[in-house]
């Protein structure tokens, strides 16, 4: 095997043709995608893969420097599209990766079909009229949190995100995920997350994307939907009746239709009606 192919520990499943590629967000691994794949398998070729310090990638192949900006993720992205030489691609990115998905489109837009955000934000900070959920405040006690017990900050974190307290398992799962992150990597990588700002990227993506946000969602409040929303080409906006950040998690069934009616999939459920275009 491909040394990059084990150094971000790529999985390549399915039976067809179209390639889709999952990417996962902060304190999470290809894992979180579990809920889903599956109803893609039959018909797609699904990439799986973990960014190095995450999940069972070679953490030794972790450089805080490069991972230091969204960037030094794309680049994970991109060596693996280009390893595998993929092209026409679907990426799907839950939370912070739909911006890394979106800098990797920005420098290889000839290798992506359709881009799909769950639950992205350009900007977590609050900047004037613009809402991102947080204040300079919130996220250093953020980094504080993580510095002092990642841990425990993890077991009050995952419920709330997940926000689906009749079905407590699926934040203890989530809980899971962010247990099995090193802590020092954990806090670069929220770091390098919640210190982005790429509102003026938005313009310049020419790859048709999609918006999933959800009803509710305190990590990326509909305002950051929004705001992808008016400020990307060819973006469309879907507000799910699922809520919290993990949609594909909590709600696998609308998660699925949602992605496979803007993907064209023949086979999906029937137009729910409410794709929004930019």
């Amino acid at each position: 095997m491909h040394p990059l192919l084990i150094r971000n520990n790529v999985k390549i499943l399915g039976e067809g043709c179209q390639v889709i590629m999952f990417a996962h967000g902060f304190g999470c691994a290809q894992s979180s995608w579990k809920y889903i794949t599956d109803a893609f398998l039959e018909d797609y070729k699904v990439i799986l893969f973990d960014y190095v310090g995450s999940g069972d990638s070679d953490l030794s192949q972790y450089d805080k420097h490069k991972y230091a900006t969204l960037e030094g993720y794309a680049c994970d992205v991109i060596d693996i599209i280009e390893t595998l030489e993929l092209a026409n691609i679907i990426f799907i990115g839950h939370s912070v990766s739909s911006m890394i998905g979106m800098i990797a489109a920005l420098q290889m837009p000839e290798a992506f079909k359709k881009l799909v955000f769950i639950g992205p934000s350009p900007r977590y900070l609050n900047d004037r009229d613009y809402i991102g959920g947080f204040n300079a405040g919130d996220i250093e006690t953020i980094f504080e949190h993580i510095a002092d017990d990642y841990v425990a900050w993890s077991k009050q974190l995952a419920p709330v995100v997940m926000d689906t307290p009749s079905k407590p398992e699926l934040a203890d799962f989530l809980q899971e995920c962010f247990e099995a992150t090193d802590p020092s990597v954990a806090l670069e990588f929220a770091m390098a997350t919640f210190k982005a700002d790429y509102r003026d990227k938005l313009k310049n993506l020419e790859v048709p994307s999609l918006t999933l946000q959800s009803s509710n969602d305190i990590m990326a409040p509909l305002s950051a939907g929004e705001f992808i929303h008016k400020n990307t080409p060819e973006n469309f906006l879907v507000v799910m009746k699922a809520t919290g950040h993990f949609p594909h998690i909590s709600a696998p069934e609308e998660t699925i239709r949602e992605i496979k009616e803007f993907i064209g999939d023949i086979k999906s459920i029937p137009s729910s009606g409410h794709l929004h275009a930019s």
